[in-house]
């Protein structure tokens, strides 16, 4: 694999690669080995996964390698709408599905529900869950507008008390999506959803930060040259002892 450049800025470690083909083959094996030493160390680990196109090279190669035995892994993932019906494709626990729950098999896969009459009545519960089972390696992705997991710059609290809370989504986090090609309009995004903390996602031992394409060049510059604040909640990543950012070329495009 060709790597086009690494870099520490902070304490964050940065590796860029030509391709997002060769991005996402990368960090799967060096996510492969963390989770080996985690389930050596610790019998059974607890892990939290991104739902975003993103993420698509990495779950492949992921789920793909046969030294991981996914038996000894607790699944949890990290935010989802609020208001889909439960079959929704764009529901990211549907997309998790998809691509990685149903493919491997887990020890327990936890999903948020989409469709709890009571989001902060769903917060808590899924809370608790975190709380019995805290997470060894986050797996997570870098939003259009520097956001981690729906933590958008206007919500985001990088001393949140909270584990899970409702939030507003901003326009251009709900944009995002009709880019990806989730949603055909702007109006068919939900307007809120139910997202893990900053401080819930950097609480683990390991963190594993997948970022391709050109539509995250300016979040990856303003997480790695502007300062380490809630307009850019991916800075925070700086200050984790033990996290790597993956690009390509693409999304590296500003800071090569």
């Amino acid at each position: 694999m060709a790597i086009v450049k690494t870099e520490q800025v902070d304490k964050l470690n940065v590796k860029v690669y030509q391709t997002r083909e060769e991005m996402g083959k990368a960090a799967a094996e060096e996510a492969a080995a963390a989770i080996r030493a985690a389930i050596a160390a610790k019998g059974e680990i607890n892990m939290i996964f991104a739902a975003a196109p993103s993420q698509n090279e990495f779950l492949a190669h992921l789920i793909a390698d046969k030294s991981i035995d996914f038996t000894k892994i607790n699944a949890f993932h990290m935010d989802e709408y609020i208001g889909l019906p439960a079959d929704a494709p764009q529901g990211f626990g549907n997309f998790l599905r998809e691509r990685l729950f149903d493919r491997v098999p887990f020890k327990t896969v936890n999903t948020i529900d989409s469709t709890a009459a009571d989001p902060e009545a769903e917060c808590r519960r899924y809370a608790a869950l975190l709380q019995a089972h805290p997470c060894d390696i986050v797996c997570m992705g870098i939003g259009e507008n520097g956001h981690i997991a729906f933590n958008d710059p206007h919500v985001a609290d990088f001393g949140d008390k909270a584990a899970v809370k409702v939030v507003a989504l901003d326009e251009t986090c709900r944009q995002q999506q009709v880019n990806d090609g989730c949603f055909a309009r702007l109006d068919d995004v939900p307007t809120h959803a139910l997202t893990l903390t900053i401080p819930t996602l950097t609480a683990p031992e390991a963190v594993f930060c997948i970022v391709p394409a050109k539509t995250k060049a300016n979040a990856v510059y303003a997480a790695l040259r502007g300062g380490i604040t809630e307009a850019c909640p991916a800075s925070i990543l700086r200050r984790h002892a033990n996290a790597t950012l993956y690009c390509d070329a693409d999304s590296a495009a500003r800071v090569l």
